[in-house]
């Protein structure tokens, strides 16, 4: 965590050239084993520390261990860091570390043209070229004559480094990723404090280890500094913040702290029910440390169990959440409808991975979205919120527990692989400044208890906490009868039932936000996005302004209801752009609001968020 108004500006002390850029994307690849994610989690750490604005991409391979060295296994982590504010991870990297040739292989087309390959010259070896399934040598073919190659003997230089501390070959071996991480603190004039911190405290129990990789870190950015491998040293100074204490974040990191606020400000105890799944499972890790804060957690036998409880505790007058992704989702849908019928608080969170079925469960996608709207039998219509970054996981999270409890709705908060493993600086609230959520139990009074009398604002039932003297009443899945919610099928009445639930859902849209136009309020095209894609849209329309063209772009948190002024809005375009991760979910539903809409999809299912450079030409193309 960092106060911005306080730092302060690291002074380096090398004799080499330092040159000044604006902004730089830096990309470690090697085996999952290899400690890419650790790298580039420390490089991230120590970029907020230096007071830079930063956004990142990590991207797991899918098998749990996938054979060293071949393509499959390899493991990536992108950051792009800059004295601007930026929103994506970036494009292409301006340097990419290899561990090895599959990581070489995997990556290359991740890497700008004249740009920086770091590559491990000790492993690539006849053999692991093969496993990579290189036909001849990259370092010494024409492959990488368009780039600036480093040929760095990473795991030699490692080895030697630490030839007098007392660790095994494997040990030592592992310690090359601390040493690569030096060489990038030196490049860009970072400083080693915090890492160094950061082994102490992690690898305390074992002396030996916190030696080893300080030494292997100290010796990569020595290396980077006395040898001629890099001629040059890059400063990027730090961004002009909104003043305040931030902290680097991710996105279920803030998804976790908004279901805990939320709870707070309603004086109320969180029940998360989960069952593992990625990539939504550090959701549970996160809240299962937060027991100092009331909050209950548990690991359920599946995902049927674990929607179960998180609707039990809702039942019984807690904030009921559960968590899942795409196929963890289809399993839910049942219990799901459930809740519906009961109009219980739940909320719901899907962490998109791209699918179907088990599909690449550590790849981001946005294709549950039709699901979320449609996936239950009956007319079941419910509460769709999307956070559109990683810190604003906190936002949307809060948010949802809002709807559902004013509203007696579940909600489903649709999150991203991208979103919830990426990270960005996040401003610390003012925990006063948030929205009351306020709750109201009825008690007993002179005239029966009515389950089913609605809110005449809201249309919301009363949330009885059972137990509760005079307020004896049952709920559950058979059809509703109006007001005494016992058992009926009479068939007026299940319309006017379902009729109730659906204009409920519309009243949602009286009480959230009105969509905002970035730009002109009409003109010949409208960039249309829904969550997470946000900063990859924001980054395009900057991108077009300044060569100067004139663009537009909406973007929507709430999905169902709409914003009520949505509909208006679109009236003054002549042509819809709508980017998703997915074969059209959001232009399926902007069809079917708006007939007659000039929306034009632009699809991408590929596992990877957009490129910036993809919006651009797709915008230009359609200008």
């Amino acid at each position: 965590m960092v106060d911005a108004s306080k730092m302060t500006e690291e002074k380096t002390k090398t004799s080499k050239p330092q040159s000044k850029m604006s902004s730089i994307i830096v990309r470690f690849a090697g085996d999952s084993g290899d400690g890419m994610q650790l790298a580039g989690d420390q490089f991230t750490d120590t970029t907020a520390v230096m007071g830079n604005d930063f956004a990142t991409l990590p991207d797991y391979p899918a098998e749990i261990r996938a054979p060293a060295g071949t393509l499959p296994g390899v493991s990536s982590f992108q950051i792009q860091f800059s004295d601007q504010i930026v929103s994506t991870p970036g494009d292409l990297a301006d340097v990419l570390i290899a561990m090895n040739p599959a990581a070489l292989k995997v990556n290359l087309v991740n890497t700008k043209k004249n740009g920086m390959i770091i590559v491990n010259e000790s492993v690539f070896t006849e053999q692991s070229l093969k496993k990579a399934n290189w036909q001849t040598n990259p370092l010494t073919d024409a492959t990488l004559k368009d780039y600036q190659l480093l040929k760095v003997p990473l795991s030699d230089l490692t080895k030697n480094a630490l030839k007098d501390h007392p660790l095994k070959l494997q040990e030592v071996e592992r310690c090359k990723n601390f040493f690569s991480l030096g060489m990038m603190f030196w490049l860009y004039d970072r400083s080693l404090e915090h890492t160094i911190n950061w082994i102490q405290s992690k690898f305390k129990r074992r002396p030996e280890i916190v030696n080893a990789n300080v030494a292997a870190l100290k010796a990569g950015y020595n290396y980077a500094d006395i040898t001629e491998t890099m001629p040059s040293q890059y400063k990027i100074e730090k961004a002009k913040l909104e003043p305040g204490t931030y902290r680097k974040i991710s996105g279920n990191t803030a998804t976790a702290m908004g279901f805990v606020a939320a709870a707070h400000i309603a004086g109320k105890t969180l029940f998360y029910g989960s069952y593992p799944i990625t990539p939504a499972s550090s959701i549970l890790h996160e809240l299962a440390a937060l027991k100092n804060f009331g909050v209950k957690t548990l690991q359920a036998e599946d995902e049927i169990a674990a929607i179960g409880t998180a609707i039990g505790a809702s039942f019984g007058g807690h904030i009921g959440v559960t968590g899942t992704s795409g196929p963890g989702l289809c399993l839910k849908s049942e219990a799901l409808n459930l809740a519906i019928m009961a109009e219980l608080p739940l909320v719901v969170i899907d962490v998109q991975r791209a699918g179907p079925s088990t599909g690449m469960p550590t790849k981001t996608e946005q294709a549950d979205l039709l699901q979320a709207m449609f996936g239950r039998n009956g007319e079941s219509p419910i509460a769709i919120v999307a956070p559109r970054s990683p810190a604003d996981c906190f936002r949307m999270a809060f948010e949802a527990v809002r709807i559902a409890v004013k509203f007696m709705t579940p909600v489903i908060l649709m999150s991203e692989g991208f979103l919830a493993e990426g990270s960005e600086p996040w401003k610390l609230p003012e925990i006063e400044k948030l929205p009351k959520i306020e709750i109201n139990h009825p008690s007993a009074g002179k005239t029966p208890f009515m389950p089913y009398a609605r809110d005449p604002k809201t249309l919301a039932r009363p949330w009885a906490v059972p137990g509760t003297p005079g307020l004896e009443h049952r709920i559950g899945g058979l059809a509703k009868a109006d007001l005494t919610g016992g058992v009926s099928y009479d068939p007026a009445n299940n319309q006017k039932m379902i009729n109730l639930r659906a204009e409920k859902i519309r009243r949602i849209a009286d009480d959230i936000p009105e969509a905002v136009v970035n730009g002109p309020e009409s003109g010949k095209l409208l960039v249309l996005g829904w969550g997470g894609r946000y900063g990859s849209i924001y980054q395009a329309a900057q991108e077009i302004r300044r060569g100067g063209q004139e663009i537009s772009f909406v973007h929507l948190n709430y999905v169902n209801p709409f914003p009520r002024n949505l509909g208006k809005i679109i009236k003054h375009f002549e042509k819809i752009l709508v980017p998703e991760l997915n074969m059209g979910h959001l232009l399926f539903l902007l069809r079917a609001e708006f007939p007659g809409v000039n929306a034009i999809g632009f699809n991408k299912v590929q596992g990877q968020p957009f490129q910036v450079s993809e919006l651009v030409a797709k915008i230009k193309e359609l200008l």
